[in-house]
């Protein structure tokens, strides 16, 4: 790995040498990032929108429209790894330009299903490309900033995730209304096909005008052992946080449109009008985590530090989940999921910037991978247990598993990684 260590040092001299361009060019990739994130969200939400509307025409239980769930999660467990380490061997330009095509296919096909294991089967292979939005992502940033900058950015592009939340319901409404539900399927679905062509000349376009192509070579023929990441606590750390935070965020997005239709009685055109607004406070949540962790860092706080105190602070605002059923109105109960989403962005902004602090470059999308796979399999159960409690109990016990799982994470990163201690690159050899 000395290899490596050399050649990202040229890089970083490289890179402090000609500061302006790649500045330009850093900031550029980022918006490349985020809107990929804003597709991937808007596709992946369609269903959640429309799932009042599509389980009355299909026949579908909550319990079934849980199972349609898990195997979207399931297909993104199953294709977690795979993807980070396409990242890691052959480089997010072509990396993730292949997912983005994979899942926009997937996605456009949605409208032509007619049964219950249609959508689950469209949803697995959906779920297989979109996981790599964020191993390729986290990537990208680990590549492209520094330490100081790697929250905000994180928090920047995983802001996508709320602002196409926020645009998926009146925008899917419309086309639903206008169109026909085919329609919402497909917009989105066309929109990635065509970000998919923009993402490959311009990072290379932007990669040469930075003078980053040749250096980032070198660094990329090293190559760590993908089985000696299982070896390293700080692995199980990541796996075991994103295994508790992610299903937290998930079950807003999948479950919020249901929850205000089937128990706070609003109408598809209500929540299409007014149930983006909490996801608002999500995007504004993860842009401001990765803002107060980047003032920590170059205050001179630890990476510890700065990772423990946004963390922690979002995790206690996660704990607001309690209170969602049983506030006594619709704009109550909004603005506590906004309080819950602000939060949970917050936090997870610095939950993917802990892994670029302690993952080198060779091995982070991989970590990231494994990461999301655990963040996969406890998406494919808790949409299940979601769907027999709702059944057979009510949203009540949902909400308040929302609420403690967030913190119990959290705890368990630093726990499990003794403080953000780093893999270094001769480790993993």
């Amino acid at each position: 790995m000395e290899l490596a260590g050399k050649a990202l040092n040229k890089l970083d001299a490289h890179s402090q040498a000609s500061e302006p361009p790649l500045a330009r060019g850093r900031w550029a990739i980022l918006a490349l990032l985020v809107s990929v994130t804003i597709l991937n969200f808007v596709d992946r939400q369609t269903l959640s929108v429309l799932a009042p509307r599509i389980r009355e025409l299909l026949h579908l239980s909550h319990e079934a429209y849980g199972r349609i769930v898990a195997a979207f999660q399931f297909g993104m467990m199953s294709g977690e790894f795979p993807m980070g380490w396409l990242m890691d061997r052959w480089g997010v330009r072509l990396g993730l330009g292949a997912a983005v095509l994979w899942w926009s296919i997937a996605t456009g096909l949605h409208g032509l299903a007619r049964s219950g294991l249609d959508l689950g089967l469209l949803r697995f292979w959906m779920g297989t490309g979109e996981c790599g939005n964020f191993s390729g992502g986290v990537k990208t940033v680990h590549e492209w900033f520094p330490k100081t900058e790697r929250a905000l950015a994180i928090g920047i592009f995983n802001g996508g995730a709320m602002i196409g939340s926020v645009i998926a319901p009146p925008l899917v409404v419309l086309l639903a209304q206008r169109y026909g539900y085919m329609y919402a399927f497909l917009v989105p679905a066309a929109g990635g096909i065509c970000w998919v062509p923009l993402w490959w000349f311009a990072h290379r376009s932007i990669e040469k005008a930075s003078g980053r192509e040749f250096l980032r070579s070198k660094v990329q023929r090293v190559r760590a052992s993908s089985a000696a990441l299982l070896r390293y606590r700080q692995t199980w750390s990541v796996m075991a946080c994103r295994f508790l935070v992610g299903p937290v965020l998930q079950f807003y997005w999948y479950w919020t449109p249901d929850y205000l239709y089937t128990v706070r009685k609003m109408s598809l055109h209500e929540i299409g009008v007014l149930s983006w607004i909490p996801f608002l406070m999500g995007d504004v949540g993860s842009v401001a985590g990765g803002w107060v962790a980047g003032v920590l860092l170059k205050r001179h706080f630890s990476a510890k530090a700065a990772r423990q105190i946004t963390m922690y602070v979002g995790a206690i605002l996660c704990l607001g989940s309690f209170a969602v059923y049983f506030v006594p109105t619709v704009s109550e109960a909004l603005g506590v999921i906004g309080i819950v989403l602000f939060g949970h962005t917050f936090l997870s902004a610095n939950m993917f910037a802990a892994v670029t602090d302690m993952f080198p470059d060779e091995a982070v999308a991989r970590a990231t991978g494994l990461h999301g796979i655990c963040g996969g399999l406890s998406g494919l159960l808790f949409p299940l247990l979601t769907g027999f409690l709702v059944d057979r109990v009510s949203y009540a016990p949902v909400f308040a598993l929302a609420a403690v799982m967030p913190l119990a994470g959290t705890m368990a990163l630093f726990t499990i990684s003794k403080g953000l201690r780093p893999v270094t690159n001769h480790s993993i050899d």
